[in-house]
């Protein structure tokens, strides 16, 4: 894992901080809040990122543990009463990226534009559900372990007496981070789920009036670990009646872009790069290439081996072995040969999409003061990257799949989706996992267009009952981003219970769409990019194509740039 994140560009001083040291908060709310857990919150003032003053927004810690404190960033609905509006959980992957990339860069009531001026989302998911932002696990984005003044190179923090930045220190680099002890966060996904649910529990002890009506969990990327193995955790913890804990009413789960079983998803890099292909037309290597790939997959003791013998050993070492070939050797070849965004093909390195500019904003002395934060802002957690590498999470299946099952034979809804320009977590292999999850009667349904409400097809939904896969198209990994519109109303589809083709049935267990196999439409290369897009470039929506250059509405002029992520990093 660590080798691929290392391959990926970063500019420290706007994804680590601006050379500042954070001054602790002294207003925070103390609460307890369900199971026992101490919750510290504020306000957020109007304006600091959803705009209308009538619709509310805290932020806080879940105290999980002794020097384990988990951020949480909370707003209201904003079409409906608060109270009577479901709560919808969003959370990044990575493992180790920040939520706050789902927030400012694609679901949420904000984002940050060239200039760092924050302006409205109007196609956020709060509009029809409270939302909840996590940073998780213990020491991504704004949570902490114990905040240090240091400064920051080439993934180490280098801690300094006092609250002065040395001389000797690179320009940018010093800042409050949080103490990089690899024992004060998780190193896997099973590991981390009592902290998660110890969050959920700590805001809803907290929030009460919030956390009335039915409770929905959505992720992406490395959320296909997350996703199931948490919400599995959630129903355990249920069934236990823990004296003092809330029993969540889950209701449903959606999965973007997911990363859930190694095995299966390898191969699917050479599906959607070789055979059969994408479907912009687009074949990215050559005869040779090719075979170098083939045989990196699937030679004697080559990525695949590896794999399976990661899962019959199930030792760290093995599986921590096999996540660094697979890494290297397999997926990596894309970005080694084709200079290409491995989150969206269609463009080049430096790719402005997604927009990164929230990035300094986060940075800021006054935004920080308005959510109290304890320290400053990393998209990425170098800290988990390297837990999670040691115990090889990246290349084990988890009980992925036979979690969803789980959650299925709960009642639960269970929604998968893949913008189908994405190669990192490609719609190829998210149709494999939800091929093998063979829900009752998906293997009878068939794909059918989904009707939105701009008239346009914007995908395919295969569904039975209540589990289905979506594939989306003219959409990057991030889809809330690419296809704004499709993804508020599939969103609120899945949340009400009813049908993802048309949004007009309640679904049942019978409920099968009828169409074709498999999903054969291809958009042509017609929206592939041939040239890097400079850094001030818009996204038209419409055109699923680069803009044009953001209209200038202030005299501050900030840099475009990349931040570092994890493998599954958005």
């Amino acid at each position: 894992m660590s080798s691929f994140v290392r391959s990926l560009l970063l500019v420290a001083a706007a994804s680590r901080g601006l050379a500042q040291f954070v001054a602790p908060p002294t207003s925070l709310k103390e609460v307890i809040g369900h199971a026992g857990v101490p919750v510290r919150y504020k306000e957020v003032p109007a304006g600091t990122c959803e705009l209308d003053p009538n619709v509310k927004s805290y932020s806080g810690y879940a105290d999980v543990g002794e020097d384990e404190h988990i951020f949480w960033w909370f707003f209201e609905s904003r079409n409906q009463d608060p109270s009577e509006a479901p709560l919808t959980v969003w959370i990044n992957g990575g493992p180790g990226s920040s939520s706050m990339i789902g927030l400012f860069e694609e679901l949420g009531p904000c984002r940050v534009d060239y200039f760092g001026k924050v302006y409205n989302n109007p196609y956020s998911w709060s509009n029809v559900s409270n939302l909840l932002f996590i940073d998780q696990p213990t020491q991504v984005g704004f949570s902490y372990s114990k905040p240090v003044n240091a400064w920051y190179s080439d993934g180490n923090i280098i801690t300094v007496p006092g609250a002065t930045c040395p001389d000797y220190a690179p320009a940018g680099s010093c800042g409050t981070y949080s103490y990089p002890n690899l024992t004060l966060t998780a190193n896997s996904t099973t590991n981390a789920a009592p902290n998660f649910w110890k969050t959920l529990q700590g805001f809803m002890g907290a929030f009460p009036k919030y956390s009335r009506n039915g409770f929905h969990f959505a992720t992406e990327s490395y959320g296909g670990h997350y996703g199931p193995v948490f919400n599995a955790y959630i129903e355990e913890q249920n069934a236990k009646h823990i004296p003092g804990a809330k029993e969540i009413q889950l209701e449903s789960v959606l999965i973007g872009n997911g990363w859930y079983d190694p095995i299966l998803q390898y191969q699917a890099y050479y599906n959607f790069t070789v055979y059969p292909g994408n479907t912009y037309d687009y074949a990215p290597f050559n005869a040779s290439i090719e075979s170098m790939f083939y045989n990196n997959l699937y030679g004697p003791g080559n990525c695949l081996d590896r794999l399976k013998d990661c899962k019959a050993t199930g030792l760290n070492h093995i599986c921590s072995s096999a996540d660094s070939f697979c890494a290297n050797l397999v997926e990596s070849v894309y970005d080694n040969v084709l200079g290409r965004d491995e989150y969206d093909m269609r463009e080049l390195v430096p790719d402005p999409f997604p927009y990164g500019f929230y990035n300094e904003y986060l940075n800021s002395a006054e935004l920080q003061a308005a959510i109290g934060a304890f320290t400053n802002f990393s998209t990425f957690s170098d800290a988990v990257g390297r837990a999670f590498d040691g115990t090889g999470d990246d290349s084990r299946e988890m009980g992925t799949i036979e979690d969803i099952r789980y959650l299925i034979s709960k009642n639960v809804t269970v929604a998968i989706y893949a913008g189908d320009a994405d190669y990192n977590c490609n719609w190829l292999g998210n149709e494999a996992v939800a091929e093998e999850v063979a829900a009752p009667g998906f293997s009878k349904a068939g794909y059918a267009d989904i009707v939105t409400s701009d008239n346009v097809t914007h995908g395919q939904v295969k569904q039975s009952g209540k589990f289905s896969f979506t594939r989306i198209y003219e959409s990057g990994h991030e889809v809330p981003f690419y296809q704004p519109l499709a993804a508020l109303e599939y969103f609120e589809r899945v949340i009400k219970g009813q049908d993802i083709r048309t949004g007009k049935q309640v679904v049942d267990l019978d409920y099968l769409t009828e169409g074709t196999k498999k999903s054969t439409y291809r958009q042509g290369n017609g929206t592939m990019q041939w040239e890097v897009l400079p850094a001030n470039t818009t996204y038209d929506v419409n055109t699923n194509k680069p803009g044009g250059p953001w209209q200038q509405q202030s005299v501050l002029m900030k840099k475009s740039f990349k931040a570092r992520l994890g493998r599954r990093g958005r």
